[in-house]
């Protein structure tokens, strides 16, 4: 098992994608701690983990409140000794499909704010306790916005971008305690609750969208969650001691260009 005794803390545990990791970590031999701001939503992910025979708890943290994530890690370390890994996936709550010209800044400035101060309160607690320790992972999340110009994502965009950014600046301060920082970059999951509640309010128009960022990939098709989850674990795992500071893309090479167009290049000699 990739992650045997090692101590993963969820922030945003209870959401699709926080869950499959949550529950990706487990089957690794991680003992993991879910964490998310309503009860029936963590409850159900650790319930699940616990029924396939892994090793889950939970509890109510706001990932936006500092003495509350502070709480927590320290708690986590008094039980379990150590926290090994944190991952960050909670909701930013970014409004998107109306364009910028048309939108308000507190639309525009939410996700980013969100982002931001969560990404920060908890990676930060997370450095101050694993540079104690002199070892442990911080992961992250983005989406391919980060790197490529779309339209109508509000302030989703800039928050990826300025979420990369920290990350990498956290890594150069945190690495020579033995911490690794690593963000993965999705293209977005059709299995996620996000694109699973669309189909449901709009099975056309949402169908019509997936396909266009099928068709904006290179091996055309998406990332469902569990390969997001399948990635967290690699960063995690002692497989990828070496590699911190960057961002894994699994956006099954998303280009946002000339795959979009279905436009080919010939090679020139």
């Amino acid at each position: 098992m990739l992650l045997k005794d090692k101590n993963a803390v969820i922030f945003g545990g209870g959401g699709s994608l926080g869950g499959a990791i949550a529950k990706a970590f487990a089957k690794q031999g991680a003992r993991v701690f879910v964490t998310g701001h309503r009860e029936d939503s963590i409850k159900k992910t650790a319930d699940e983990i616990t029924a396939e025979g892994g090793h889950a708890s939970y509890a109510i943290v706001d990932a936006l409140d500092k003495n509350a994530i502070e709480e927590c890690l320290n708690k986590v370390v008094e039980t379990a000794g150590s926290v090994d890994i944190t991952f960050n996936g909670i909701d930013t709550k970014d409004v998107q499909n109306i364009p910028l010209v048309d939108m308000t800044w507190e639309d525009f400035h939410q996700p980013i704010h969100i982002g931001m101060k969560t990404a920060f309160l908890t990676a930060t607690a997370a450095g101050r306790v694993m540079k104690k320790q002199g070892r442990g992972v911080i992961l992250s999340i983005t989406a391919t916005p980060a790197v490529l110009a779309y339209p109508l994502v509000g302030g989703f965009g800039p928050a990826c971008c300025a979420l990369e950014g920290f990350m990498r600046d956290l890594a150069t301060e945190i690495g020579p305690f033995g911490v690794r920082v690593v963000n993965l970059r999705s293209a977005g999951s059709p299995d996620t609750k996000p694109f699973q509640e669309a189909l449901k309010s709009d099975e056309k128009g949402t169908a019509t969208f997936l396909k266009a960022l099928v068709q904006d990939t290179m091996l055309k098709s998406l990332p469902m969650k569990d390969d997001i989850a399948n990635v967290a674990v690699f960063a995690a795992s002692a497989l990828a001691d070496k590699i911190t500071g960057v961002t894994l893309d699994v956006t099954s090479g998303t280009t946002a260009g000339f795959n979009a167009k279905n436009i080919v290049i010939p090679f020139v000699s």
